[in-house]
């Protein structure tokens, strides 16, 4: 256990020597602040890193992440970082990235009894019931998930449009945009799902 621990330190040990090698004026850079230009709103996923993805440096992505990128509005974590990402940032375009093969959405279809994650997977599941009759036409188990994973997305895009905040911006201008995506685990490509929102053209 503690050579697991201890291979994530000499980890970042080799990370900082490459970043030197490479951007020899990066660390300096970084501790001066931040100024993401996009707020990602991802899957816990271990497989889905925000930045590795999409080939982005750390201070370029600003980031929530919760199982099956839900935008809950009730969640006072997802509700503080998106409001100091359109506020205080400034940040333009917003983006609800969901992925194939999503623990969270597979949990939601089989409707067991997975104990404290029950008040969660809720918000997911309700997903499936505003799209039941599209979903239950789907017999293919893969292509019904698949196809889950994408109405969520949809929905969280939808939901996010209804923030309050996120309405005032849209009175005031046509930012932020607000986009849905979803990732490929089987081939690591990012699909645009064209659900693109902004104040001219809202959900």
């Amino acid at each position: 256990m503690a050579e697991r621990i201890k291979e994530l330190l000499e980890g970042n040990r080799e990370w900082v020597k490459k970043m030197n090698e490479t951007f020899p004026d990066f660390f300096e850079q970084l501790s001066k602040g931040q100024n993401p230009q996009y707020l990602w709103i991802g899957c816990s996923d271990s497989r889905v890193p925000a930045t590795e993805v999409t080939n982005h440096l750390p201070g370029s992505i600003f980031v929530h992440r919760n199982i099956a990128n839900m935008v809950v509005h009730t969640d006072m974590n997802m509700l503080s970082v998106v409001y100091f990402a359109v506020k205080h940032l400034k940040i333009k375009h917003i983006i609800v990235c969901g992925h194939y093969g999503c623990g969270g959405v597979n949990a939601a279809i089989t409707g067991d009894n997975y104990g404290f994650l029950n008040n969660w997977l809720s918000h997911i599941r309700n997903v499936g019931m505003l799209h039941k009759d599209e979903l239950e036409l789907i017999t293919d188990p893969q292509k019904k998930s698949d196809r889950y994973v994408e109405l969520n997305v949809q929905e969280q895009v939808k939901n996010l449009s209804m923030v309050s905040f996120i309405q005032d911006e849209w009175e005031q201008g046509e930012y932020p945009y607000i986009h849905g995506w979803v990732y490929s685990l089987e081939d690591g490509y990012i699909r645009d799902l064209k659900l693109t929102r902004n104040s001219t053209a809202p959900l």
